[in-house]
């Protein structure tokens, strides 16, 4: 009996030992708990931006844009067509290369205030139109960026001006053009008319012919000198300062405050400033002129805002050798990055209160009433005026 139950014992640490075993050759020569600690986790850009505090209402404005920069691409490529309207079947084809995962119908009747969907009454085949309300509004967004064409002017001139050389590829603005404000020809329209203070070089350079001091100072130093003045603080506390306005649920940890409260206060060369008269060897203090340099960048643009990829286009010329979505993303106070509609988007987060800017434009005014007729959707649609847009266009067809 003894001889058995010694048995049972052998075989209980036999089993014992094995188990042991495994999990030694499994996790390594030490204790599993020992292992996982080793293992640091993974802390990167991409990482960063999805664990990053949303704002919702910043997220919630980009997919509206989204939606108003797919109703003008479609615009575009109806106006194009004979008549100014085409048929569904047409258009189903060219949804994939303005990037509409949508099916094309049920698109546009999502929007019966920019479209007008009806039965061709010659063809018998659905067509869409542009309402006349939408063309209005891109018509009169024409005029308003022509007759603001000195706050274009001024505004090239600073972006020329932040350079390190005073030149910029044309083709960069081009890709900003509805950024900046810019009409789509505005190399015949606004650089012909000012050849005075620009120059084209070759191969495709935009070049600043005369450098005007009065517009080197930054968006920025107006709300330091507001600071300073209304709040009563001290110099050194707003000398270089940016303002933050952190998103809601942003947690905020121990010894933040103490830190940003130092990197508030760290001097820098200003970006209307040549670098190359201030050599800076601090990281941090050639970080936060980049910071200025991106702050001031998307104060010059319309909605004070731009896509990420854009940015690429002028890493060089501002002299920003850095991972600016690494670098963006340090600075949550400051600017936001938003992953709502096709691509990344950089916006000034101080411009910003309830999803409006608080600062309005001419320009931007009109693009918001191109957002209104976005969001009514379906809403105060009178369908007798579109029976009687309908009898003028069989009208139309008849006497041709």
């Amino acid at each position: 009996m003894a001889s058995v139950v010694f048995g049972q014992r052998n075989l209980l640490a036999f089993h014992l030992r094995r188990n042991k075993l495994d999990e030694l050759s499994r996790y390594g020569p030490f204790s599993c708990s020992i292992q996982r600690r080793w293992k640091k986790p993974v802390d990167s850009a991409r990482t960063r931006l999805e664990g990053r505090t949303r704002d919702h209402r910043l997220d919630k404005l980009m997919t509206q844009l989204k939606n108003l920069r797919l109703a003008l691409d479609l615009h575009e490529l109806i106006s194009q067509q004979r008549n100014s309207y085409a048929s569904l079947q047409l258009l189903s084809r060219w949804r994939h290369e303005i990037g509409l995962n949508l099916e094309i119908g049920a698109f546009l009747k999502k929007y019966p205030h920019i479209f007008n969907i009806y039965v061709h009454p010659i063809k018998r085949s659905e067509c869409c139109k542009v309402t006349t309300r939408m063309t209005d509004l891109i018509a009169e967004e024409d005029v308003v960026i022509r007759e603001n064409e000195p706050s274009v002017v001024k505004r090239l001139k600073k972006l020329l001006m932040l350079s390190k050389d005073g030149s910029l590829n044309t083709h960069a603005l081009w890709l900003i053009r509805r950024e900046l404000g810019l009409p789509d020809d505005y190399r015949c329209s606004i650089l012909s008319n000012h050849q005075s203070g620009f120059s084209l070089g070759s191969p495709g350079t935009l070049t600043l012919a005369t450098t005007d001091e009065n517009l080197a100072i930054a968006n920025v130093e107006e709300w330091r000198a507001k600071e300073y003045t209304e709040k009563w603080l001290a110099e050194s506390e707003t000398k270089y300062a940016f303002p933050i306005n952190f998103p809601t649920g942003f947690k905020i940890e121990k010894g933040f405050r103490e830190k940003l409260g130092n990197w508030q206060r760290l001097p820098y060369t200003k970006p209307y400033e040549k670098n190359g008269l201030h050599p800076i060897c601090n990281v941090e203090r050639l970080e936060k002129r980049i910071v200025g340099i991106l702050h001031e960048f998307l104060s010059l643009t319309v909605e004070r805002m731009i896509p990420l990829e854009r940015l690429s286009h002028f890493r060089r010329p501002f002299d920003m050798e850095v991972n600016l979505r690494e670098l963006i993303l340090k600075h949550p106070g400051i600017f936001y990055i938003s992953t709502k509609g096709s691509t990344q988007t950089v916006l000034l987060r101080e411009s910003y209160s309830k999803g409006c800017l608080i600062e309005p434009n001419p320009v931007y005014n009109v693009r918001r009433k191109m957002l209104g007729l976005i969001l009514s959707g379906c809403r105060g649609i009178d369908e007798m005026d579109s029976a009687t847009w309908v009898s003028e266009e069989h009208n139309q067809e008849s006497a041709t």
